[in-house]
C-alpha cells in the first residue's frame, strides 16, 4: 500500500514538473515587445535620405527591420495622437482632439477630456499585453506629457495601461533657467534650447535609457511589453554641447518658400504659425536647427544604449522592436515651425519595426502605413487576438513582403478653434480640405513636387481628382466612432 502510495505521489510529482515546464516553454515561446517612441521627431534622418543629420542607432535599426517611407500619424499633436495609436482608434473615436493647457509654471492641468471618458472599457495596446500575462512597464512618455512641465510627473497617463512605471527627471528639468527661449517663462510651446553642460546620463533621456536597460536586465525571462517614451527633440531642444558642435551654424541652409507659402494662402494651412516665430533672424532660425538636430542625434544615442543592452541580454532574437514618434515636425519648412499643419513636414513619421524573422526585414517599404496600424500589427506578430473594434491594419503583409499594401491612403486631421483639417496621402497625392471648403483645400502631387510648393486643388486638370479625393475626406470626417 504504501509502495503505491509513493508511486502515485512521484507520478503526480512529475507530472506537475511536466505542466510547469510546458507553461515555462509557452511563455519563453511568446514574442517581446520594445517599443521606442520619440516626442516630437521628424524624418530628418539617416536612414530616411536626410545628408546632414547623424542618426546611426536608428539606421542600424532600420537595417535590421523595415523601415516605412510613408508612414503617418492621425493627428499632429501630442494628446491626440498617442491616445489614437495606443488605443487603435480614430481621433473622433476617441475624441481627442487637443493638448491639456498648464499655466506657466504651473504642473496642475485644466481639465480636459481623457480617451476613457469616452471609451470606458476600451483596452488599450499595452493593456492587451498585460491582460496575456506579460510584464508591461513605461518608461518616460508615453501618453500625453506637458513637457518640461510635468517632467517626473506621470502627465495624463492611464493606469490600466501598465504594471510598472518610470518617471525619470534629469538635469534638463532641474536648469530650466538655462534655458534660452523667446517667450519668457515658457519652454515647451515655444522655440527654446540649451547646449547643456554634463553627460548624456545626467538628461532625463539618458535616465531613461538608464531605467529601461535595468528593467530588461530584470525582466529578461519573462514576456515583456516595454514602452520607452524619450522627450527630445520636444522643446526645449536640450542636449549636452558635443552635439550642438556636430553641426556647424555655417553649414545649416535654410528651407526655400514658395510663393503660397509667402503669401500663406490658404490662411488655414498657415494657422499653426506664432507671432513670436515671426521675428525670428535667419541666424537665430539656423541656431534653432541647430539645437533640434543636436538633440535629435542625443536621443538617438540613448536609443543605442537599449538597442546594445537587448542585444547583449540576447533578447534580439525574440523581440519586436518598433521605433517611431508622435507625429512629424517642421523647421521653418513653408515657413512653419513645430506641429499641427497638414503639410507632410508636420504628418508624416519615422516608423521602422524589426520583427525577427520576418522575411522583409532590411528592406525599405513604400507602403502606406498609419499609426493606428501599430495595435493590429503588434498584436498579429505576437499571436494576440485584438478587439475587433479598432480602426487600424495589420502590417504584417508588408513586413513579409515590403512591395505588398494594405491600405491605399492615410488620413490626418487637425482642429483649428471652430473649424477642422482633413487631409488624405495617397501614394501620389496628399489632398487637404479646410472647414470643408470653406477655409480653402489643397492638392498636391507629391512624387513630382514632393516638396508641397505648388497648390493644383484650382487647376482645370484635376477637378475629377479633386471631387474624388474630396468625397473621400468627407467621408472620413463624418465616419463615427
Amino acid at each position: 500500500m504504501k509502495l503505491d502510495q509513493t508511486l502515485w505521489r512521484v507520478a503526480w510529482l512529475l507530472l506537475l514538473l511536466l505542466a510547469t515546464a510546458a507553461v515555462g516553454n509557452a511563455q519563453a515561446g511568446k514574442r517581446n515587445v520594445l517599443l521606442l517612441v520619440a516626442d516630437d521627431l521628424n524624418c530628418d534622418l539617416r536612414s530616411y535620405g536626410h545628408p546632414r543629420v547623424q542618426s546611426p542607432n536608428i539606421d542600424k535599426l532600420a537595417a535590421r527591420g523595415v523601415r516605412f517611407e510613408r508612414a503617418y500619424c492621425q493627428f499632429p499633436l501630442c494628446s491626440p495622437s498617442r491616445s489614437s495609436f495606443l488605443t487603435g482608434r480614430r481621433p473622433n473615436a476617441t475624441r481627442i482632439h487637443t493638448n491639456p493647457r498648464a499655466g506657466q509654471f504651473s504642473t496642475d492641468y485644466k481639465p480636459t477630456p481623457n480617451f476613457r471618458e469616452f471609451l470606458p472599457d476600451t483596452v488599450t495596446l499595452p493593456q492587451l499585453f498585460r491582460q496575456q500575462g506579460y510584464f508591461v512597464a513605461r518608461v518616460g512618455k508615453l501618453y500625453h506629457y506637458g513637457v518640461p512641465a510635468q517632467i517626473g510627473t506621470s502627465g495624463l497617463d492611464d493606469v490600466e495601461s501598465w504594471e510598472y512605471f518610470v518617471n525619470p527627471a534629469g538635469r534638463d528639468k532641474a536648469e530650466e533657467n538655462r534655458i534660452f527661449t523667446f517667450t519668457p517663462g515658457s519652454f515647451g510651446g515655444t522655440l527654446s534650447w540649451l547646449a547643456a553642460e554634463g553627460t548624456d546620463l545626467e538628461q532625463t533621456d539618458g535616465l531613461s535609457a538608464t531605467a529601461a536597460v535595468s528593467l530588461l536586465e530584470q525582466k529578461r525571462d519573462k514576456p515583456f511589453f516595454l514602452a520607452v517614451g524619450f522627450y527630445r527633440p520636444h522643446t526645449p531642444y536640450v542636449a549636452p554641447k558635443k552635439y550642438f558642435d556636430l553641426y556647424p551654424l555655417d553649414k545649416i541652409t535654410l528651407p526655400t518658400l514658395s510663393a503660397s507659402d509667402q503669401a500663406r494662402l490658404p490662411e488655414a494651412a498657415y494657422g499653426s504659425a506664432r507671432k513670436e516665430q515671426e521675428t525670428l533672424t535667419d541666424q537665430q532660425r539656423r541656431e534653432a536647427i541647430q539645437a533640434y538636430w543636436a538633440s535629435t542625434t542625443f536621443m538617438d544615442a540613448q536609443v543605442g544604449r537599449v538597442l546594445e543592452a537587448l542585444d547583449r541580454l540576447g533578447l534580439a532574437e525574440n523581440t519586436v522592436v518598433v521605433m517611431t514618434s508622435d507625429h512629424g515636425y517642421h523647421l521653418y519648412e513653408h515657413g512653419l515651425w513645430q506641429k499641427m499643419s497638414l503639410f507632410e513636414n508636420s504628418a508624416r513619421v519615422p516608423l521602422i519595426v524589426a520583427a525577427p524573422g520576418t522575411k522583409g526585414n532590411g528592406k525599405p517599404a513604400k507602403a502606406l502605413a498609419e499609426l493606428v496600424d501599430l495595435y493590429p500589427t503588434l498584436a498579429d506578430l505576437c499571436g494576440l487576438a485584438p478587439p475587433k473594434y479598432l480602426d487600424g491594419k495589420s502590417l504584417k503583409p508588408v513586413l513579409e513582403d515590403p512591395a505588398s499594401n494594405v491600405r491605399d491612403a492615410a488620413f490626418t486631421q487637425i482642429r483649428r478653434g471652430d473649424y477642422d483639417g482633413y487631409s488624405i496621402r495617397t501614394a501620389r497625392w496628399r489632398y487637404t480640405l479646410w472647414g470643408d471648403g470653406k477655409k480653402g483645400e489643397q492638392l498636391f502631387d507629391m512624387e513630382s513636387d514632393p516638396a508641397e510648393t505648388k497648390n493644383l486643388a484650382a487647376d482645370p486638370k484635376h477637378v475629377s481628382l479633386v471631387e474624388v479625393l474630396k468625397r473621400r475626406v468627407r467621408a472620413y470626417s463624418h465616419a463615427g466612432p
